[in-house]
């Protein structure tokens, strides 16, 4: 397992760019948690550069992310990281029970949200990304419609931090990558 065969694999499966974008995005704030938490960097960062490379092709649940944990069997990829992606979709029933675990289901929709909350921004930058205005966002329900505000509040609470310091962290964790992620 490494991450240039991972990114090869998640740009084989996935065409659209803002998809990518957004694997890229949970994959760097995953590596933050990692390093905060003392965990195993690179497999947690694989963990949110695959979490949803199946789902172009298997968009329907539960298709994703069942289908694409084959996949990674047979490529031979970690149980941990299989059993973190098919948690980070509530309807496949799998518990979350690793930090691992946790910690993706608590980055996925939240990166895709401070994505959004940046793009609204002037210069379209994360640096411009308060925590205030992410929470008042969240608030309103017609902004990235499809980004469960449940699972946010729930994966903040799964992860036993704070809210609005889950939500500083990621936006740091972004921040520090955002040239690369372009943001």
């Amino acid at each position: 397992m490494n991450r240039n065969d991972a990114l090869a694999l998640m740009q084989e499966w996935t065409l659209n760019e803002s998809l990518r974008k957004h694997m890229l995005c949970v994959e760097t704030a995953l590596r933050s948690y990692a390093n905060k938490f003392g965990h195993d960097e690179e497999l947690w960062g694989i963990t949110g550069l695959l979490h949803d490379f199946d789902y172009e092709k298997y968009p329907e649940a539960p298709d994703h992310p069942l289908k694409g944990s084959i996949i990674l069997q047979e490529k031979g990829y970690p149980e941990e990281m299989r059993i973190a992606i098919l948690g980070h979709a509530s309807y496949t029933n799998v518990p979350r029970e690793s930090l691992l675990a946790k910690s993706l289901f608590a980055c996925d929709e939240l990166c895709g949200f401070i994505v959004a909350c940046s793009l609204v921004k002037p210069d379209k930058k994360v640096s411009s990304v308060e925590v205030s205005s992410v929470k008042k966002k969240l608030k309103d329900k017609a902004f990235a419609r499809n980004v469960s505000r449940e699972d946010i509040i729930n994966g903040a609470a799964e992860l036993a931090v704070d809210l609005d310091e889950h939500i500083q962290f990621v936006i740091n964790s972004l921040k520090d990558n955002a040239e690369k992620l372009g943001l």
